[in-house]
């Protein structure tokens, strides 16, 4: 038995059922399919954004990837994002030209979710019980992909891995199991098509699609095409420049929000928000934040960072790199340098002298932040301080912290 299904850009021609695996999802994946499934949400929009999230780490990674592999890029043209509604048969499909997977990668993306917090999302959902949150909580606890269930009855996931030969197609209906095999597909990058319910035939409507993508990421760096199939027409609906590059008088307060719900997938408002160019010795912009809610990871044993690292708007790691110290590791964003070598590795970089500067010069700036927050709002800094004072005290104890800065943000409790 054999049959072909067409998607954006692509052809997809699925093997026959002998190649086809079927596999189970983990307990915990199982919980929050059935949630997603089963439960109303108040905002089920965001299922739109997780995805075009996705699709723009895939897009820069693969970014990344190409400046010491220029190969890579070759064979689906520059990196993009599109959206394509076909009315007909009911789906919406979002397409990239990023990173894509291998079939190794697939099962590990989209069969489990090793290091997301998936059990401490259903835990706060358990402790909260509010279903106006739960959507909202989807991205924090890295369970983004999911949230495609709430409007969709069946997912299908076709992928080619830049530089190589094979695709893959993944299928699931949420009912506990999926399935990979083998298809062919034209160029690399990354499908996912939503066969949507009944009932959510709004996500059909291109004004609709246009509305979410543009209220919550126009601030993503690459272009965001949306294609009405039965229409025809392609048109480009965000400004698709990085946030950061633009100046202060130019960005709104909501879309300073919401680029922080991308960088920092949670669901707050920030407490904080860090937005400076420095010229001079050492050049970069940064656009940090720091949340009003505690992340649930803050005080996992590997203290990782959650600070993105761009090279002039070329991401280059968010993990293994000491770009702000462990003690400052609540603070969410971005960091973009104009001096680092663009062609750097990760295992160089940790020891460069120019990122050394930077994450002083940050922490510098965070500190001295934090000391003017504390001097005119005494009751707001409580709260921060409750959030995040016993990871800010941890400072005191690395011999090379500036200490007497980071004491003047610090707070006790005394007798006095």
């Amino acid at each position: 038995m054999a049959y072909k299904a067409k998607l954006h850009h692509c052809k997809v021609c699925i093997m026959t059922e002998n190649h086809q695996e079927t596999l189970k999802f983990s307990a915990e994946i199982s919980k929050v399919l059935q949630l997603m499934i089963h439960s109303l949400y108040t905002n089920k929009d965001i299922f739109l954004r997780e995805l075009i999230s996705n699709a723009s780490d895939a897009c820069d990674k693969l970014r990344y990837e190409a400046l010491t592999q220029p190969d890579l890029l070759q064979g689906a043209g520059d990196l993009s994002i599109n959206i394509l509604v076909n009315k007909d048969k009911r789906t919406v499909t979002l397409s990239d030209t990023g990173i894509g997977m291998s079939r190794e990668e697939m099962i590990k993306n989209l069969g489990t979710i090793a290091k997301s917090g998936t059990q401490e999302f259903l835990n706060h959902l358990a402790e909260g019980g509010k279903k106006e949150e739960a959507s909202a909580l989807i991205g924090q606890f890295g369970v983004g992909f999911y949230s495609s269930y709430m409007v969709a009855e069946k997912v299908l996931v076709v992928s080619t891995r830049a530089g190589a030969t094979e695709s893959w197609l993944w299928e699931s209906a949420g009912d506990g199991e999926f399935t990979v095999a083998p298809a062919e597909k034209s160029a690399r990058g990354t499908q996912i098509t939503l066969h949507l319910k009944e009932g959510e035939d709004q996500y059909l409507d291109t004004f609709r699609l246009r509305h979410i993508a543009q209220t919550y990421s126009d601030h993503i760096s690459f272009p965001i095409s949306l294609t009405d199939e039965k229409e025809g027409g392609t048109e480009t609906i965000n400004t698709g420049s990085a946030l950061w590059t633009r100046g202060k008088s130019d960005i709104t307060p909501e879309q300073y929000t919401e680029f922080y719900h991308h960088v920092a997938h949670s669901p707050d408002e920030p407490w904080l928000t860090l937005h400076n160019k420095v010229e001079g010795k050492v050049e970069y912009t940064n656009l940090l934040f720091i949340p009003s809610m505690k992340p649930f990871d803050l005080f996992h044993p590997e203290r990782k960072r959650r600070v993105k690292l761009f090279v002039r708007r070329v991401f280059i790691t968010e993990e293994n790199v000491e770009v702000v110290p462990a003690y400052m590791r609540f603070l969410r964003g971005i960091i973009d340098s104009q001096d680092l070598p663009l062609n750097i590795s990760r295992e160089t970089l940790q020891n460069n002298p120019l990122l050394g500067k930077i994450s002083e010069s940050i922490v510098a700036r965070t500190l001295s932040e934090l000391k003017k927050k504390a001097e005119k709002d005494a009751e707001g800094y409580t709260a921060f301080w409750n959030n995040f004072g016993p990871v800010l005290k941890e400072g005191l104890c690395e011999s090379i912290s500036p200490k007497e800065q980071i004491l003047e943000a610090c707070r006790f409790y005394s007798t006095n």
